[in-house]
């Protein structure tokens, strides 16, 4: 009975924050459908410790995109007609994270340690890349990560001093959020997914300048992939740690 309690309770959240950010122009319908869909699938097949990162995490990411949008717009770089987010930004985020959900509940618990590493650093990842994105695009001085060479601000593959640092900075404030909520203490350990979500945003330049800016992935598979190399990261670091 707790359980279903729990479940509903899920999927009322889920649907509620999904229906409200459609309202709010932060999703597309079907973007407002993915969020739904990813949401209930980390509640019910996860915990609900991972289903609060992902809604915190969502929640913080939302509020970055739409931080300094007229300035956005200006440059050409927001999301969407309005900064919404579609079913293809939220599938590219989400899958990961999902993926792990299912995993650990057809694993039963078991190396729940090294999952709980490999969630949190799928988090990091994407949060990492998300500042890098929206808040890298404010510095003017950007180098493409290949080459080294000058290039303009929101190209795949540039990097920036600015996005660089906050990129580390949501990547440790993310996995430190998480420890606290899934072992309530803090230990060396949080260095693991910071670490893992830097990794993973480093590659997803590497991938974006090459692979995106030549056509043979989008950005979503782009967002996809590297975040499933960082819980892979992570997971061995723990590991091997």
């Amino acid at each position: 009975m707790e359980m279903l309690l729990e479940i509903a309770i899920v999927l009322l959240i889920s649907a509620l924050l999904s229906f409200g950010g459609w309202k709010l122009n932060l999703f597309t319908p079907l973007g407002s459908l993915a969020a739904f869909i990813t949401g209930s699938i980390v509640g019910v097949f996860g915990c609900v410790e991972w289903f609060i990162l992902l809604m915190v995490f969502t929640l913080a990411g939302l509020a970055t995109t739409k931080a300094h949008y007229k300035e956005k717009v200006a440059k050409g770089l927001q999301e969407g007609q309005r900064g919404e987010r579609t079913h293809k930004n939220v599938l590219g985020v989400g899958i990961p994270p999902c993926s792990i959900a299912v995993v650990s509940f057809f694993l039963g618990g078991d190396y729940s340690d090294i999952l709980n590493i490999a969630f949190i650093s799928t988090l990091a990842v994407a949060a990492a890349d998300t500042i890098a994105s929206e808040i890298g695009t404010r510095d003017s001085r950007v180098w493409m990560i290949t080459t080294g060479k000058r290039v303009e601000p929101g190209i795949n593959g540039g990097i920036s001093v600015l996005g660089t640092i906050s990129s580390l900075i949501a990547s440790f404030l993310i996995s430190l959020l998480a420890m606290i909520m899934i072992e309530q203490s803090v230990s060396i350990l949080v260095l693991i997914p910071t670490a893992a979500g830097m990794l993973g945003n480093i590659l997803d330049s590497i991938v974006g300048a090459t692979l995106e800016n030549n056509g043979h992935i989008s950005k979503y598979g782009n967002n996809c992939i590297t975040a499933i190399a960082g819980a892979i990261i992570g997971a061995v670091m723990y590991i091997l740690i």
